[in-house]
């Protein structure tokens, strides 16, 4: 059998651990598990199921879930009988599952429960599709409609199944995923099995990961992130605990204690922000705080060069860790052997503070094309402010306007029925990123932005604005922060307070207020958030500095589509909806400067 295909892998897998625990997902009545024999068995049996309907190699099957242990049964199921899963976001709109259900051709659908089978029984134009099945308790009058566990109750025939498997191969198209993107239609990437297993096989080389580790699955597994990683954690006989609700996943960290997992830069800021946010009102506290990261910061520079702290500061270190670092360590659900970041850029700041922690935090860097990994920090090899060394086996060229050009043997087939989008962005066998950056004399590479993100004013000077909002997003006090000046005269700011840390803001400047808006609102507080913007970005070029902001009352959600499910902000969407407040400040800022120009 083809070791390159994920399913003979998984298969291995179940032979070697079948004793083991392989899912793990909390309840009212606490954790459920199942071991990788019990789930081996699932899919094997769900298997038979799909050949039985007429499951063909190459098929396609949406996966419209949350994060659950059926997730992966399913993946698995459909990667034994060579179908090609098309999984997508529980958050999806019915316009967005019409669309990818449809240019996909999917013929069957796996639904999470109600919400989703109604949305994938009504959608109008999307012939192939003849079975839905629902994962939870469904009613519904539609005859494709069935549910899981009758599926997997029903039995079939396995000679198919074992003869699907045999043929199994690396080449094999494991997964059509749909990019979320920030702006346009999303297109839907082409992931082989080879590209997955390329990336199981370096990791296993750089992380020394063992059956005793477990990892907290909290990541939409409908992110090429999230489910490379847990295909690594499924393949290596570890525990996968599934959290479904990513917004509690604070508590999720606690309660499931794991040794492992993935993130997007947006939780570690949290927990950093949290942490500056309790002693923002204390003095003593603050100094405290400093103190103690200081003291780790020293200690864990000298232990991950490899050598030993002084005993000044090895001395300070056990107080500090009982004041202060070890209640990170607790927030994040315990020590880890793997916490790895990507998804957005990671603030400097962010690492030194984790480490100072006792916490490596290591930042990679890939997209969806890339299945998704590109570069990554490892603990024998990593540098703070930057994305890591390149996959061993891939390689990096830098193009025109410093974009960041990519191949190796995880570079997507194309996009689905998109030749054009595919010829512009794979060519000459490099994969065409979009992102600007370049790779340090060490050998790490560090992205400064988007090229589509890139400002050119109407001066003609060209501005990335990722490395001036994360210059503002280092103060506590600011949630969101996005750089305007596209093809205008002199640079501008949207920014989105955190209100734990504004309401703190507002006892120390002794204002009251009787609701969220006249805070706000408030003159010392547009004054204050003024001071500080100006401060932070005082050194930057006259052309990159901010020449004025606006507050946002708004949050920033996914619900309100101004975050992709990464919680990456949609820069093109912000700037739609809030083009009024936009082109105000501008028009105010030329009638002071009498229509002048910098």
């Amino acid at each position: 059998m083809d070791q390159l295909n994920l399913a003979v892998r998984f298969a291995d897998t179940v032979a070697r651990h079948g004793r083991l625990t392989a899912t793990r997902i909390d309840s009212p009545n606490g954790w459920v598990t199942r071991t990788y024999a019990e789930l081996g068995a699932d899919v094997r049996r769900l298997a038979a199921r799909l050949t039985s309907w007429g499951v063909q190699p190459g098929d396609r099957v949406l996966l419209f879930a949350l994060n659950r242990p059926e997730w992966s049964l399913i993946d698995f199921a459909c990667l034994t009988v060579r179908a090609v899963s098309v999984p997508i976001y529980t958050s999806s709109t019915p316009d967005q599952v019409q669309f990818m259900a449809a240019d996909a051709g999917v013929i069957l659908a796996f639904c999470e429960g109600q919400r989703e089978v109604d949305i994938v029984t009504a959608l109008p134009d999307v012939p192939a599709l003849t079975r839905i099945i629902a994962i939870d308790p469904v009613t519904s009058d539609d005859p494709r409609v069935t549910q899981l566990s009758d599926a997997l109750a029903a039995g079939a025939p396995m000679a198919p199944v074992d003869e699907r498997l045999a043929q199994a191969s690396g080449d094999d198209l494991a997964s059509i995923i749909y990019t979320s993107g920030t702006t346009g239609v999303p297109k839907g990437v082409m992931l082989t099995n080879r590209g997955f297993v390329s990336q199981i096989d370096v990791l296993a080389d750089y992380f020394d990961v063992t059956t005793d580790d477990h990892s907290l699955c909290f990541l939409p597994l409908s992110h090429a992130f999230e489910r490379a990683w847990t295909f690594f954690v499924l393949t290596k006989g570890c525990m996968n605990t599934y959290w479904p609700d990513a917004k509690t996943v604070a508590a999720g960290m606690v309660r499931a204690q794991t040794t492992m997992m993935t993130s997007v830069p947006r939780l570690f800021e949290k927990v950093f922000t949290t942490v500056h946010q309790r002693v923002a009102d204390s003095p003593p506290k603050k100094k405290v705080l400093e103190w103690a990261l200081r003291v780790g910061a020293r200690n864990q520079h000298a232990y991950r060069k490899g050598g030993a702290p002084s005993a000044y500061w090895r001395a300070q270190l056990a107080l500090a860790d009982k004041l202060v670092l070890h209640s990170v360590r607790d927030a994040m659900g315990g020590p880890k052997k793997v916490m790895a970041c990507g998804g957005a850029p990671l603030r400097k700041e962010i690492e030194e503070f984790f480490s100072a922690c006792g916490m490596l935090l290591e930042q990679g860097y890939g997209m969806t094309e890339a299945s998704p990994l590109i570069s990554f920090n490892a603990p024998e090899g990593f540098k703070f402010g930057t994305a890591g060394r390149v996959l061993p086996g891939g390689e990096i060229k830098i193009a025109d306007e410093g974009e960041i050009c990519y191949r190796g043997p995880n570079v997507m087939v194309g996009y689905w029925n998109n030749p054009e989008a595919t010829a512009a962005t794979i060519r000459e066998g490099w994969l065409h990123t979009g992102d600007v950056g370049y790779v340090d004399t060490d050998g790490y590479v560090v992205i400064t932005d988007r090229i589509k993100d890139l400002i050119v004013t109407s001066n003609g000077k060209n501005i990335a604005p990722a490395p001036i909002e994360g210059m503002i997003l280092a103060d506590p006090l600011f949630e969101q922060a996005v750089v305007l000046g596209d093809n205008r005269p002199f640079v501008t700011l949207l920014v989105s307070p955190s209100l734990p840390n504004l309401e703190s803001l507002g006892r120390q400047l002794s204002l009251t207020w009787d609701n969220r808006e006249d805070l706000f609102k408030n003159p010392a507080i547009l004054a204050e958030i003024t001071r500080r913007v100006q401060t932070m970005t005082a050194k930057l070029p006259h052309h990159e500095q901010i020449k004025d902001l606006r507050v946002m009352i708004e949050e920033f959600t996914q619900e309100n589509g101004l975050l992709t499910p990464t919680l990456k902000v949609k820069r093109r969407e912000v700037e739609k909806r809030f083009a009024q407040v936009i082109d105000d400040m501008y028009a105010k800022l030329a009638e002071v400067r009498k229509g002048g120009s910098e």
